[in-house]
């Protein structure tokens, strides 16, 4: 099996294992107990702690464990929008193709009578630095924009969003999910207030995560109890989990920059391949993008079937649509972009990494090639574009 599904998860690291199997065998000790094993386990936990920090260019101090991105970013968002309601500031700001921990945060903050400003973004998928100036208000408490795309890989202009809100002394989150070990960041040159990172999109387990929070930044507690994570996050840490995604990142974060040349090169190769199969077209800006994304739309197909059809070939992939999910719509991404719910439908997302080879590309794109002439071959719809019965959306 060719595995090209990086985006939804990474293969667990050799190193993130065995920091895991060290934990649980020489500090399972609970990190807030005074005994030794207890402050064995707490240096564990300090070590991590400045290993995710370093990775970022934090400080320690602002590093908060969460069970992954999806609570960071709850906590994120939440935080300073109640901060922000006490001053009499109720507006927040994001763009259309958040992850949904993102928008379905904002959607329920809605509820409680905060009004969101929801920008658009180009044909590219990326969001303009002006339109974020222009939506801007005197009561903005904060402003949201994730720093690569989970489904089409592009990379939105984090520095200068970053600037422009500290300028106006305005919170700035961004959901960085997709670009922690992936991407050079660094929160105090970028001016970033808030950052959340998921362990397993970088080789380290399931289940973790961290939430970077500048120092001084709002923070609010969402989970009620103990003193853990300086009040701001009760339950006894996960220590193994933790200390593996550590481990993870500090390998990730050295390996960055061959990787990503590596991977970069593999991602362009497969773009090439498949750009000539009649009728489709790319996801988001050719170059502005993460290493291993790949993102198509083809036309006069269903994403479900291209799927099913591929891991029956060897290949695991993802579509944009949220057909696996039990949905019948398309992806809100790809609709952003302009994408016609018909074509967003037949949408595929290939995610590579560094295990991957130039040989799994040439198999991919034959499966690929091979699949979408087979679903082209059985479907009316197609039928009828080639009969001229119905426009061609993509030419």
């Amino acid at each position: 099996m060719i595995y090209a599904d990086n985006a939804a998860t990474t293969k667990t690291s050799a190193a993130a294992q065995k920091a895991m199997l060290d934990a649980m065998e020489q500090f399972w000790g609970n990190p807030s107990s005074l005994h030794s094993p207890g402050q064995q386990a707490a240096e564990a936990l300090a070590s991590a702690r400045e290993a995710v920090a370093k990775a970022i260019g934090a400080q320690p101090r602002e590093i908060y464990f969460t069970s992954g991105g999806s609570e960071a970013d709850n906590q994120a968002i939440t935080s300073a929008a109640r901060f922000g309601a006490r001053r009499g500031k109720k507006h927040l700001i994001t763009t259309a193709i958040e992850h949904h921990a993102v928008l379905h945060t904002m959607q329920q903050l809605e509820k409680e009578g905060f009004e969101v400003t929801y920008l658009p973004v180009d044909a590219s998928g990326i969001v303009k630095v002006e339109d974020v100036q222009s939506a801007l208000r005197e009561d903005t408490a904060l402003v949201s924009i994730m720093y690569a795309n989970n489904e089409i890989g592009t990379i939105q202009p984090v520095s200068e969003i970053g600037a422009l809100c500290r300028e106006r002394k305005i919170p700035f989150h961004t959901d960085a999910v997709q670009a922690v070990g992936h991407l050079p960041i660094d929160v105090a040159s970028q001016n970033i207030d808030m950052l959340s990172l998921s362990g397993h999109k970088f080789h380290g387990p399931r289940g973790v995560g961290a939430l970077y929070v500048r120092r001084g930044a709002p923070l609010l507690t969402l989970i009620h109890g103990g003193a853990q994570e300086r009040g701001f996050r009760a339950g006894t840490e996960n220590l193994p989990a933790i200390v593996g995604m550590a481990a993870a990142l500090e390998e990730s974060c050295a390996n960055m920059e061959k990787n990503s040349a590596y991977i970069s090169g593999l991602r362009d190769a497969l773009i090439e391949k498949l750009s000539p199969i009649p009728h489709s077209e790319l996801n988001g800006d050719r170059d502005r993008r993460l290493p291993g994304s790949v993102s198509f739309c083809f036309e006069g197909i269903e994403g479900e079937s291209l799927l099913l059809l591929l891991d029956d070939k060897g290949v695991a992939a993802s579509s944009g649509s949220a057909c696996t999910s039990g949905s019948l719509d398309p992806s809100h991404v790809l609709l952003a972009i302009g994408r016609p719910h018909e074509v967003a439908h037949g949408s595929l997302r290939l995610t590579l990494d560094e295990e991957n080879t130039m040989e799994d590309i040439e198999r991919i794109a034959a499966a690929v090639i091979e699949v979408v002439d087979y679903l082209r071959s059985m479907s009316p719809i197609w039928k009828a574009l080639q009969r001229g019965e119905r426009n061609y959306v993509i030419q």
